[in-house]
């Protein structure tokens, strides 16, 4: 009778199937905007966002125990506040690069030092130092295209690469706006100018997030939203050859005509990457083989949900776990929810949804040595 009361009064959350494979913490420390890569030896490298949403700072901290504790966060950003958490996609992002150094790069608030003309955002990087106890000061790598507003992200390779990637020009013509990429070969000590890796002119959505990872192989991948002739489609460019070109495609198509403010994720297994990305309220994931990265067929959370946004997923032992946000808008928090499927892309029974996403947060999940995974929010 308990059960049925706190039900109807909507205070308790219902899990469909749950089980032990599926475990779920909040961010540490009360953060916000979780950004996790485990690196496949037991160890989980977090990134989580502290303060005002305007201004506000970054930290990082790692469990070595598959993510049941962590230990004590760094500041990441040695300019104080100058990050953002408003509109969940401008937030920094992390890549492990040669002998596992942390790689960040963010989105520069209104409180940070540096800036483009006309006080025009900058795209700041930093790198742990070289006896892994700090970061080194922020730099700006943007030197020729400004007018960012989306955010950014980073990738990077065991060979000393990294890639810092934004998309910038006037905001009010995104048909004009470019993705951009600057590339290091020296592990982030010094920085190319930025060019645009890909030919076609897609425009790109000026205030949503894009995605980058390189696997393995070596290749680089970049999933981001254009906005050409009405339409918000997503695009997976990869270059095979450690950023020198990029060829690619659309992947899903989405005609509307304002900004959803969505982001994009990569999860590398091994074999595979999987991307994720959201259109029109539902989420979506696909595999790309990294031996011919070409996107196979999207797969789709299954039933409706309000308004489902922010998907990550990850892969342990043939399963695929996706998780995305429920109910969130511009300044309002919601819920967080989540769906296995089997090696065939098949719906299991584990799926469920949990209340307590904060305003401005996003979810993070990542697999566990057991063959579950864990789930940030």
């Amino acid at each position: 009778m308990r059960f049925i009361t706190l039900l109807l009064m909507g205070l308790l959350t219902v899990v469909v199937g749950a089980s032990e494979k599926v475990s779920l913490q909040r961010v540490p420390d009360g953060g916000l905007q979780p950004q996790v890569v485990a690196d496949g030896k037991g160890a989980v490298h977090l990134l989580y966002y502290k303060g005002e949403a305007a201004a506000g700072d970054i930290y990082y901290a790692k469990s070595s125990d598959d993510g049941k504790t962590f230990g004590t966060a760094i500041q990441v950003n040695s300019d104080a506040k100058s990050a953002m958490a408003i509109g969940n996609i401008r937030g920094a992002h992390l890549a492990l690069g040669k002998a596992g150094r942390i790689h960040v790069a963010w989105m520069g608030s209104a409180s940070a030092p540096q800036k483009g003309p006309k006080d025009a955002a900058a795209m700041l990087y930093t790198r742990m130092n070289d006896a892994g106890t700090a970061f080194e000061p922020q730099r700006n790598v943007i030197q020729q295209v400004y007018g960012l507003d989306g955010g950014g992200t980073v990738a990077a390779d065991a060979q000393g690469n990294v890639f810092v990637l934004w998309h910038g020009g006037d905001p009010r013509k995104e048909i004009d706006r470019r993705v951009l990429v600057a590339k290091s070969s020296d592990e982030g000590k010094t920085f190319l100018k930025e060019v645009s890796p890909f030919a076609q002119n897609t425009g790109a959505c000026g205030c949503c997030g894009m995605a980058a990872t390189v696997d393995s192989k070596g290749n680089v991948y970049v999933l981001y939203r254009s906005a050409s002739g009405g339409t918000r489609d997503m695009y997976l460019i990869v270059s095979r050859d450690k950023g020198a070109t990029f060829q690619g495609g659309k992947v899903s198509e989405w005609r509307v005509a304002t900004c959803p403010m969505s982001t994009a994720n990569f999860y590398d297994s091994g074999t595979s990457m999987l991307a994720t990305w959201e259109n029109d309220r539902q989420v979506y994931y696909c595999r790309i083989d990294a031996a011919n990265p070409q996107p196979g067929k999207p797969v789709v959370s299954p039933g409706e949900g309000g308004n489902r946004k922010f998907p990550v997923a990850a892969e342990n032992k043939g399963e695929t776990l996706l998780v995305w946000t429920e109910g969130m808008a511009w300044q309002q928090g919601g819920n967080v929810a989540w769906q296995v499927f089997d090696k065939d892309g098949k719906p299991t029974m584990d799926r469920g949804t949990q209340r307590g996403v904060p305003v401005w947060s996003l979810v993070a999940v990542w697999p566990r040595a057991d063959g579950g995974f864990t789930i940030l929010y």
